[in-house]
């Protein structure tokens, strides 16, 4: 199983390799709907890292770690040492990269702060704040 920074490798190049560059924030959100799409339709999960709830959504700590000093402007690599990813993977995770990169930020933040998701259930208006979102919740309500 992939690690969520071996899969962000992936993103961020196949954005950059687009010319369609995402920030930090994208990146999180992108993550965490890869995790829905893999728990939902294939009943495994696409990275090993947890999810923890933080004031703007879903937020895998090690990745928000190794990019964060880019602040909000575009994640700008091209990495040669992205792990292997199945077809079957790719196209999974392109479909999902494509719709979300042409989404604006803070759309984004707003769709995994909707009411009944694993983000809100679990945040409960800062008192989960970096709470690990579990992968039963993030399975059964996105």
């Amino acid at each position: 199983m992939l690690s969520a920074l071996d899969l962000s490798k992936y993103i961020i190049t196949k954005c950059m390799n687009d010319r369609k560059p995402i920030s930090n924030l994208q990146l999180q959100k992108i993550l965490y709907y890869i995790q829905v799409e893999f728990l939902q339709k294939r009943g495994v999960r696409a990275f090993s890292d947890e999810i923890e709830a933080w004031q703007f959504g879903p937020v895998v700590k090690a990745v928000y770690q190794q990019y964060c000093g880019a602040g909000s402007l575009p994640l700008c690599f091209v990495y040669e040492d992205v792990e292997n990813i199945s077809s079957g993977e790719k196209e999974i995770i392109n479909s999902i990269v494509t719709d979300k990169r042409e989404k604006e930020p803070w759309d984004l933040v707003a769709e995994t702060h909707a009411e009944g998701k694993a983000w809100s259930r679990v945040y409960q208006d800062g008192k989960g704040n970096r709470t690990v979102i579990s992968v039963e919740d993030i399975q059964k309500y996105g």
